[in-house]
């Protein structure tokens, strides 16, 4: 937990001057994403303000999207989404902003193999007079042509599913939250791997919601884990990532999709099966590793998308769902966002058709797999002590840490040289101790040349004495 003493404006609320020092703090860089705050006491004690005080600054601060909370763990800086591109970056991957940070805390995509496709695309769909009914309401399940255009872009990942059962949306993340506001209500336990990614924290928080973690090993999802849980929580509700799982980088192997089908057909789970990462598995892997919903098709509920394959902006995504299900997610549709975007929804089936999506996925695998090479040979010496979880194909890889080091003062450390990553604890869920590891994004930055400079900054903290790196006072 850091020691955060927070300078406070004199001309503002007491609460609300504490989250602008939080917010200053954060765009600074003294708190780094993943830094444990001092608790609401700690806290009131230092500043001379009162309990209530500090827990109505740190719900300003998470309504801002600054930290998360975790009951029983405490709050979390959060790590920050970008609001520019990665190519607003420059060259050498320094930020245009403070000309020092490397981001690679965030999952993001490297930039596109062709740059040109996805705004010849959208222009594209601006200038045919044929595509006027896109700049129009349409219904809340879409156009069938973009129905079509989602199903036949997740069968190329092994989910064959009738245009009637695809329901397209803003991308991924929202495609979650409409199974999450379909399949459960304020209260219900949904089970999730014991490292998630925080995307389902926030959908879970909004919704009232309540996570409970799952055991894992190097395969996902342990099966037996799984079951107690199930017994337990009396859950009916399971959100998981099999393939290039986020934060760990597990795959599951078609035995442990079979074991974990089973254990959810016996209790009746429906899965909310986050497949986004399914583009980046080899031709081999990708025939052999079927979706969890394609064991369980009234059960499951596949997520695809194109932000990570082919571009964030078009935010193009695609729910499948069991029949019984389409009319309850168009409720939840109609609810959040209307409709989805038929000009995106067009100019992503225009991609699809095209072959462009499918070059520009290719060239993300190609890309991911040359940065996991450069990330192997800087950051696994045998003498660091720290080990490096991933897989071949990954956007990111998962560092577990050496003994010497804690996860907070070795963010901290490489915010101070200029490399941000994420702490492993904000992706675990309830009182599970994570342990001391960084999620670090490889895909996020520029260029390799920018992130080979960012992981040497990382390999020679990692051989350091972090005592090295405390202040004096």
């Amino acid at each position: 937990m850091t020691s955060w003493t927070p300078d406070l404006r004199p001309d503002s609320p007491r609460y609300i001057a504490i989250a602008d020092a939080l917010a200053d703090d954060m765009g600074a860089g003294r708190l780094a994403p993943g830094v444990k705050l001092p608790t609401h006491r700690d806290l009131a004690w230092r500043l001379g303000v009162t309990v209530g005080t500090v827990t109505r600054a740190y719900a300003e601060a998470e309504r801002r999207g600054l930290v998360i909370g975790e009951v029983g763990r405490g709050t979390f800086v959060r790590a920050q989404t970008p609001d520019r591109p990665p190519s607003a970056d420059r060259q050498d991957g320094t930020s245009r902003d403070d000309g020092q940070i490397l981001d690679l805390s965030m999952n993001l995509p490297a930039l596109p193999s062709e740059p040109e496709a996805v705004p010849g695309a959208v222009a594209e769909v601006s200038g045919d007079p044929e595509a006027r009914r896109c700049f129009d309401y349409t219904t809340s399940l879409g156009l069938p042509e973009h129905r079509r255009a989602g199903a036949d872009w997740l069968a190329r990942h092994g989910l064959e599913s009738p245009p009637e059962r695809i329901v397209p949306t803003y991308g991924a993340q929202h495609a979650m939250f409409l199974a999450c506001a379909a399949l459960a209500e304020a209260g219900d336990t949904v089970l999730v791997e014991e490292a998630t990614f925080y995307g389902m924290k926030s959908v879970a928080k909004t919704l009232g919601l309540r996570l409970t973690g799952v055991p894992t090993d190097s395969q996902g999802l342990d099966p037996a884990g799984l079951d107690a849980a199930a017994r337990s929580t009396g859950a009916k509700l399971l959100y998981c990532v099999p393939n290039f799982q986020n934060p760990t980088c597990s795959v599951m192997t078609a035995q442990r999709r079979d074991e974990v089908a089973e254990v959810c057909r016996r209790h009746g789970i429906a899965v909310i099966e986050d497949d986004i990462y399914a583009f980046l598995l080899n031709d081999t892997e990708g025939a052999a590793l079927r979706p969890l919903s394609c064991r369980l098709p009234e059960q499951g509920f596949y997520i695809g998308s194109l932000s990570k394959s082919v571009s964030p902006a078009l935010r193009v995504g695609w729910l499948a769902a069991p029949a019984a299900w389409i009319d309850r997610i168009a409720v939840a549709q109609r609810a959040t966002v209307i409709m989805p975007n038929p000009l995106l929804q067009e100019a992503a089936r225009r991609l699809i058709a095209s072959g462009a999506a499918d070059r520009l996925a290719a060239g993300q695998r190609r890309e991911a797999i040359a940065r996991q090479r450069l990330a192997g040979e800087i950051l696994g010496r045998p003498n660091s002590g720290a080990r490096i979880v991933t897989h071949p194909n990954s956007f990111h890889i998962w560092l577990q840490l050496p003994p010497i080091w804690r996860t907070e003062a070795f963010v901290s450390a490489a915010r101070r040289r200029g490399v941000a990553v994420t702490a492993g604890e904000v992706f675990f869920v309830g009182r599970v101790p994570g342990p001391d590891a960084v999620r670090i994004c490889l895909s996020a930055a520029p260029n390799r040349k920018a992130l080979e400079r960012g992981l040497r900054t990382l390999a020679g903290l990692l051989s350091e004495d972090p005592t090295l790196e405390m202040p004096l006072v």
